[in-house]
């Protein structure tokens, strides 16, 4: 087993992979630009809610394997490099590797034979073969004999990462035999299946995790919007379709963002042969919340103008900390554009209005994230009030509702 390893980018990937390898006796390097993440890091504090990571980072803190660094170069120091770096993509279906490269430029003088660079960020099919390239063109190196470069994709649920990365296989994507085997010696540390492939298998499948749920997710909230125009209830249609129905299983609908998801199917559709249909389902995403927006305006009468609206979450995914790509931060640009006075609470979000402040005197309530907080919902929302919950958290069974008429039901 290898002894030593630097993770480059201290993130919600890069953090708790360095913690977990620190945790089983590797030395570890955590390196990040951002100097107060490496200040809280060191404080013993979690930058971001991920669960039992805060126990875990203690820890490790305590028992010195975690050594924090500013400079990327310092990462040489350790047998391999693994990279979980931001991925975007660009404004016109192009994907961004330039904080990739700008590592790799960093990396290049103190790169050493025996050196095992892994990519765990993102990418789209071939990045992993350009930066196994970009070290020979610029280095000399080959490939798989004096350093060797993988693709090892993270595809852990956010607030499951330790249990998954001991239970899912671990998808390894070598170029050249020598490189797979290098990665394996790492990753094996977990306990997980090791499943060795090509680099470009691994990135496709990595992509193509995150697009088959985006385009899953898509159909219920076109469902949804289809159930309006016909003045049906959706949660109704979605039960009869999979009520004791073997080719059922349509999800619920809801407000579906996300950095991965609402990013990665473009690192298919930069290049894609068939053009046009992963932008059709981002466009069903994307139109959630203005179709929430217009579909509450009809019912308060053609204007929100001064109406005090309540949003409720503002983070991408349930019971998470993570606003990153969220929707709801949309929706309430929306509302804002209609002149709306528009409250904000999320429980896991520090700075927003408490509770029963938002829910004072509104005459909306939107529910953008399913929290599991707001299950017990109903009984606080005014009775005039309409209530907006597209995941159906609260229990009501309808998009669109005013608690009156739920008590009435």
């Amino acid at each position: 087993m290898q002894k030593s390893v630097a993770v480059v980018g201290l993130g919600r990937i890069g953090l708790p992979l360095a913690l977990s390898f620190a945790d089983r006796g590797l030395a570890v390097i955590g390196v990040d630009k951002d100097p107060s993440r490496l200040e809280t890091i060191a404080a013993g504090r979690m930058p971001f809610h991920e669960t039992g990571t805060q126990e875990l980072l203690e820890r490790v803190l305590a028992r010195g394997g975690l050594r924090l660094s500013q400079r990327v170069e310092d990462a040489a120091e350790a047998d391999s490099i693994t990279l979980t770096l931001g991925t975007p993509a660009h404004s016109h279906i192009e994907i961004d590797i330039s904080d990739i490269r700008d590592v790799l430029d960093k990396l290049l003088p103190a790169l050493r034979d025996g050196h095992s660079l892994i990519l765990r960020s993102t990418v789209a099919p071939g990045t992993t073969e350009w930066v196994a390239g970009y070290l020979e063109q610029r280095r000399g190196f080959t490939v798989g004999e004096d350093v060797f470069v993988s693709h090892v994709p993270e595809r852990i649920a956010e607030n499951h990462f330790l249990e998954e990365i001991e239970t899912l296989p671990c998808i390894i994507g070598g170029v050249g035999e020598g490189s797979g085997q290098r990665a394996a010696q790492l990753f094996e540390v977990f306990g997980a299946e090791i499943v060795q492939t090509t680099p470009v298998q691994a990135e496709l499948a990595k992509i193509w995790t995150n697009i088959y749920r985006y385009v899953n997710f898509a159909l219920p909230n076109l469902l949804l919007m289809n159930c309006e125009q016909f003045g049906a209830n959706v949660f109704e249609v979605i039960e009869l379709i999979n009520h004791d129905y073997p080719r059922g299983g349509i999800a619920q609908p809801g407000l579906t963002a996300g950095t991965c998801l609402r990013k990665d199917f473009a690192f298919s559709e930069e290049r894609s042969s068939a053009p046009g249909m992963l932008l059709a389902v981002s466009r069903v995403h994307e139109t959630m919340p203005l179709f929430l927006v217009e579909g509450l305006k009809r019912r308060l009468g053609g204007s929100l103008r001064d109406r005090k609206v309540a949003v409720l979450g503002l983070t991408f995914k349930r019971d998470s900390d993570d606003l990153r790509d969220s929707l709801s931060l949309k929706l309430i640009r929306l509302l804002e554009r209609e002149l709306a006075l528009v409250a904000r609470h999320d429980p896991h979000v520090p700075g927003t209005d408490p509770l029963e402040s938002a829910l004072a005197d509104v005459d909306a309530v939107m529910v953008a994230t399913n929290h599991s907080e707001y299950e017990t919902l109903l009984p606080k929302v005014p009775r005039t009030a309409v209530l907006v919950d597209p995941w159906n958290v609260t229990g009501a069974g309808r998009v669109f509702s005013t608690a009156d008429e739920l008590v009435t039901a």
